[in-house]
């Protein structure tokens, strides 16, 4: 018998020995992170709502009670009962049983009236019908890619199962080391903006922590060295992703094509994010004629051994290693990842992108941590010089260039990402339509905005807090303003916006390094009543940084394969700071400042040269911390 087996039937008797005499356990497995309990008896453990927590605070583990398959209500029969148990106005547009697992999927327009009152209604359900009650919110704005998730993942439920075992064994196997230490490797951005990736080690555990793209750029991170892929995929005990823009996230599904087949662990937002931008990353190497690295089947590996965790969630990922997800404010569902080591042995937390203050769309970054030794923090803006806007005054400035073109009879058109700045800029513009602050007028929405602010209506639980209390009413909910349009018709409706009455663009790539802001500007550039607005970071090497720069001609596609014309810009072009989903160097120097407790060592990465050294010299200086801007390819040992 495995070490692994011995220690499920050592759990078997303690948790038998813990439960009341009248509640059986048939089975204790793992399934990835977290203890399965299968019972006979599900509604004596639903009739008591704090057994399942006592047992995971003594057992200190993540636990899921699962009924026997003997003491399940026949389907038809639960199905009835659940929709008398569950009020009327919760909204619940589907119920999909599992038999395998003892699971009913309950998806409603409001799910937090299936849940009940600290999960009164889900212990209803359980004692009412034995089966044990998910519930997942029916998307307010329908949503592609969520639909295809949840589909992809009930068609996989078996592989997943088997994933999930795998992977439950490998993180509770016994620990096979002699020596304690932790190292951190950087992969790929430092001193440079992308490609993040780095490797967290211990004498028993390696972990990746993100893998992305370099936008402008063919450079990707060094995965070929021993200590990430160069020893064999799987090497790795587990991915962590911060979040799901392409810079950290583009290449997670090349690891499974190089071998790779443990689990992911992000957000659940994260993940239909990641499986969007991937896809679309796809789309468009294919469109410009580029051979991508992987295939859409990666894509989908990616996904099902994603293990989506919650913030606050302590979960354990390793023999060796417990962690957990804190809100970045940066997009939707992106995490501050912080790393428990040993048994106190030590504490590092990866910031990935961080916005410290509240925004329109978020609340500001958690810098609240019971331990953190080292700190590995995002230097975007870290410049000395890197000061950005106060957020009313940069709102401001937009709705004044939008009232200024408007009344010469122009267009704006705004290059920008689709997950994160686009939906922080629909508030803006809703709130001030609403207003009068600006003349009501369509605002388009192109390439994967309208999709990507489906996802944010999904999770309206990791939005800002009277956001969320907004779009819980779908009466208040502003992503459904009526002056918002879906561009769905290609060039041919790009013509008709560029031919009729002023009208706002928001369109991606909000690097102008392809996409349909190219077309945009092939429609609406040579107007000179007509404006281009930068309201994001623009990298070294693309399009939007050469044209803030100045440039006023750029190299298009043209009519003909294998030729390229010169389009002339003849729109304004304007910059507006302030909207950025960084922290500026006062917001990251706020963060360190008021972190709990403050680090002993920080590793400023992901900025450009100039501002990774600039910001380690400051907070070396102002807060007497040590502080590095490590090179790629870089090692540091902390014991």
């Amino acid at each position: 018998m495995s070490s692994v087996d011995t220690q499920l039937e050592e759990l078997k008797a303690e948790i038998t020995a813990e439960l009341p005499t009248d509640i059986s356990v048939s089975d204790v497995t793992y399934e990835g992170p977290e203890l399965v309990i299968y019972t006979r008896d599900p509604k004596r453990f639903a009739q008591n709502g704090d057994l399942v927590r006592d047992l995971a605070g003594k057992l200190r583990k993540r636990i899921t009670v699962r009924p026997d398959p003997s003491a399940l209500s026949p389907p038809d029969r639960a199905r009835d009962r659940i929709r008398e148990v569950i009020p009327e106005e919760a909204g619940v547009t589907d119920l999909d049983f599992h038999e395998d697992t003892g699971e009913v999927v309950i998806e409603a327009q409001k799910p937090g009236m299936v849940i009940g009152r600290h999960g009164a209604t889900l212990r209803e359900i359980t004692q009412e019908v034995g089966w044990t009650p998910e519930v997942v919110r029916t998307p307010p704005i329908e949503s592609s890619t969520v639909s295809n998730v949840r589909n992809f993942l009930k068609q996989e439920r078996d592989d997943r199962r088997q994933i999930l075992e795998r992977v439950g064994r490998q993180i509770h196997r016994e620990e096979l080391a002699d020596e304690q230490w932790v190292r951190i490797t950087t992969l790929g951005c430092c001193r440079e903006v992308g490609r993040a990736a780095f490797i967290l080690s211990t004498a028993e555990t390696r972990i990746l922590i993100d893998c992305g793209d370099k936008p402008g750029s063919d450079d990707v991170p060094y995965l070929q060295v021993p200590e990430a892929l160069g020893s064999g995929a799987n090497s790795l005990d587990a991915v962590v992703l911060t979040h799901a823009h392409l810079d950290h996230s583009a290449l997670v599904p090349l690891l499974y094509k190089y071998g790779y087949d443990g689990p992911i662990y992000t957000t659940e937002p994260t993940r239909d994010l990641m499986g969007l931008l991937q896809l679309d990353y796809l789309d468009v190497a294919a469109k410009e004629g580029r051979t991508p690295p992987y295939d859409s089947e990666m894509v989908r590996e990616a996904i099902k051994h994603t293990i989506p965790l919650e913030y606050g969630d302590v979960t354990d990922v390793a023999p060796d290693v417990k962690l957990t997800f804190h809100n970045a404010g940066h997009i939707l569902g992106s995490a501050v990842s912080h790393f428990h080591i040993g048994d106190g042995l030590y504490n590092v937390a990866f910031s990935g992108d961080i916005h410290y203050e509240d925004t329109r769309l978020f609340n500001g970054a958690v810098n609240d941590f019971p331990r953190v030794e080292t700190l590995v923090l995002e230097s975007t803006y870290g410049g000395r010089d890197d000061y950005q806007t106060d957020q009313e005054d940069s709102e401001r400035q937009l709705l004044d260039i939008i009232n200024e073109t408007h009344d010469r009879g122009g267009k704006v058109v705004i290059p920008a990402f689709a997950v994160g700045r686009s939906q922080e800029l629909m508030l803006v513009l809703e709130e001030a339509m609403r207003t009068g602050k600006i003349p009501s007028m369509p605002v388009h929405l192109d390439g994967m905005i309208w999709e990507a602010t489906a996802i944010h209506t999904t999770y309206p639980e990791y939005l800002r807090d009277d956001l969320r209390d907004r779009i819980f009413h779908e009466d208040e909910n502003p992503f459904l303003a009526d002056e918002f349009n879906h561009i769905d018709g290609g060039d041919d409706e790009r013509q008709e916006v560029a031919d009729g009455d002023p009208a706002i663009v928001l369109s991606t790539s909000g690097m102008v390094t392809g996409g349909p802001i190219m077309s945009w500007l092939r429609h609406i550039g040579p107007d000179p009543d007509s404006q281009l607005i930068f309201v994001g970071y623009q990298a070294q090497g693309t399009f939007g940084r050469r044209i803030q720069n100045g440039w006023d001609e750029i190299p298009i596609e043209g009519d003909r394969v294998g030729r390229s014309d010169t389009l002339k810009l003849e729109m304004d072009v304007a910059t507006v700071d302030g909207f950025s989903g960084h922290a500026d160097r006062q917001g990251l120097e706020n963060f360190v400042k008021t972190m709990n407790p403050r680090p002993e060592k920080i590793l400023c990465v992901h900025g450009d040269e100039r501002s990774v050294q600039d910001l380690s010299s400051g907070l070396y200086h102002d807060y007497h911390l040590r502080t590095f801007a490590p090179k790629n390819l870089e090692t540091f040992r902390f014991l």
